[in-house]
C-alpha cells in the first residue's frame, strides 16, 4: 500500500456516518434497531422535482455542463437569494457543487493553509474541524453550551479572534442542536466582525427553511451588509427539498472567491450531475407551499421528542427553533452504572448502552465537540419516535 499523505492523517471518518453504518449492519442481521443518527429527511423528493429530472433525461440533458453549474440553475439560485434573503448575487458570484459538503470543502481548501485559524462554535457539524485540519489550518473551538442556547456570544467571538483568524463558520439553524440565530444576535456578532476586517464569514444556511413557530430566519450578509464582500452564503437542496441523494449544494459570495472555488472544482469533480441540476432548478423555482406542511410535521415531532426526553431524570433537552435535531444535555446520567455494572463515564458510553440495550442509535456529543450530550434526529414518524423515546426512558430508568 502506498504511503498515505499527512493530510489524510489529520482527519477521521465521520462519526454520524459510522453510526449509520452500524445501524445498517445490525438491521441486516435482523436486529430491530431504531436509527435516529442520520441527518436526512424521511419525506420523499417532491413529485414535481422528480418529474423535472425525468424530463431532463428524456431531453438528453446528460452531458457535461459548466464546471460550477448551468446558467439555468445559477439563475434559479440568484432568484432564490433575492426572494428569500434579500441578497443580490450575479451568476459569476454563484458556485454550484456536488452537495453542501463539497461547497464547504472547496471554499476552505481554496483559502486555508498552515497557520490559518478558523473559529468553530461548539457544538459543531462533525465535518467542519476535519476539513480545516485537512487544509493544514487550526480549528479554534468556542464552547456554546445549553445555558446560552447553543449559540456563540459576541464577547466569545471577540476573544477568539487573532491575527491568524481566516474564517468564522456560522451554522444557523444548527446541526446538531437546531439552535438558530435571531436578527438581533446576528447584528451583535456582525458588530464584532466589522472591527476585524481580515475575518471572513462562512454562513451555513442549509436548514434555512426548516424553522418553527414565530422564528424568522435571516442570514448574516442580509443583516449586516457591511460583511457582504467577505461572506460566503452556503445553502443547498438536500434538507428542505429532501434531495440528499441528488447532491446539489451552492453558495453566493465575492467573485474572486467563487472563481477560486470553480478552479479547484475543475480539477476535482468537474460539474455536478446534470440531471440533479435540472431537478434543482425545478425545486427552487417551483411551488414552495409543501414546506409549510412538512415543517408542521417536524414541529410536532420536535415537541414529542423534547417532552419525552425531558421526562428522564438527569436529561435536559432544549427545544430548538429549527432543523430536525435535538441535543439533550446528560450531565445527570454520567457516573451511573448499567444493570450489568458498567459505568457510564462518557456520552459515548451512554450511546453504546442505548444501542446495545435499547436498540436505539443516536450520536454522542463528543463527536460534535461538546459533552456530555447526544444528538437525536427526529426526521422519522411520530410512531417510531414514540417507541424510540420509550426505549430510551426505560434504559435510563435502569441506570443506578
Amino acid at each position: 500500500m502506498p504511503l498515505l499523505s499527512a493530510a489524510l492523517d489529520r482527519i477521521t471518518p465521520s462519526p454520524t456516518l459510522a453510526m449509520t453504518s452500524r445501524v445498517i449492519e445490525l438491521q441486516a442481521k435482523g436486529i430491530a434497531v431504531i436509527g435516529l443518527a442520520a441527518g436526512e429527511p424521511d419525506f420523499d423528493t417532491p413529485d414535481f422535482v422528480k418529474e423535472a429530472a425525468i424530463a431532463a433525461i428524456r431531453a438528453g440533458q446528460t452531458k457535461y455542463t459548466n464546471v460550477d453549474g448551468t446558467a439555468e440553475l445559477k439563475a434559479a439560485i440568484s432568484a432564490k437569494f433575492a426572494r428569500d434573503n434579500g441578497l443580490t448575487y450575479a451568476p459569476a458570484q454563484i458556485s454550484v457543487n456536488s452537495g453542501g459538503k463539497q461547497t464547504l470543502f472547496n471554499a476552505l481548501v481554496a483559502t486555508v493553509e498552515a497557520g490559518d485559524e478558523v473559529i468553530v462554535p461548539a457544538p459543531y457539524w462533525v465535518s467542519y474541524p476535519d476539513i480545516v485540519q485537512f487544509c493544514g489550518g487550526t480549528p479554534v473551538f468556542v464552547a456554546a453550551g445549553a445555558a446560552q442556547g447553543y449559540k456563540l456570544l459576541p464577547e466569545q467571538l471577540e476573544a477568539a479572534i487573532t491575527p491568524a483568524t481566516k474564517w468564522l463558520i456560522l451554522n444557523s439553524p444548527s446541526n446538531p442542536t437546531g439552535a438558530a440565530y435571531t436578527e438581533t444576535e446576528l447584528n451583535a456578532l456582525g458588530a464584532v466582525l466589522v472591527r476585524h476586517p481580515h475575518v471572513w464569514v462562512m454562513a451555513d444556511d442549509m436548514y434555512e427553511h426548516i424553522i418553527y413557530g414565530d422564528f424568522q430566519f435571516t442570514t448574516i450578509a442580509q443583516v449586516c451588509p457591511e460583511l457582504y464582500e467577505r461572506t460566503l452564503t452556503v445553502n443547498g437542496c438536500s434538507k428542505a427539498y429532501s434531495m440528499t441523494g441528488w447532491r446539489i449544494g451552492f453558495a453566493g459570495g465575492p467573485q474572486p472567491l467563487i472563481k477560486a472555488i470553480s478552479k479547484l472544482q475543475s480539477q476535482s469533480t468537474s460539474n455536478p450531475c446534470s440531471i440533479s441540476q435540472a431537478a434543482a432548478v425545478a425545486a427552487l423555482n417551483g411551488p414552495q407551499d409543501f414546506l409549510i406542511e412538512r415543517n408542521a410535521a417536524f414541529e410536532r415531532r420536535r415537541d414529542l421528542v423534547c417532552a419525552m426526553l425531558n421526562q428522564i431524570e438527569g436529561v435536559q433537552c432544549p427545544r430548538p427553533d429549527g432543523a430536525f435535531y435535538v441535543y439533550p444535555e446528560v450531565t445527570g446520567l454520567i457516573g451511573k452504572s448499567t444493570p450489568t455494572g458498567k459505568t457510564i463515564d462518557t456520552d459515548e458510553a451512554l450511546i453504546d448502552y442505548f444501542l446495545d440495550e435499547a436498540r436505539v442509535a443516536a450520536v454522542h456529543g463528543a463527536a460534535f465537540g461538546l459533552s456530555p450530550a447526544f444528538r437525536v434526529s427526529y426526521a422519522t414518524s411520530e410512531e417510531v419516535l414514540t417507541e424510540a423515546c420509550t426505549r430510551i426512558q426505560t434504559a435510563c430508568a435502569a441506570l443506578r
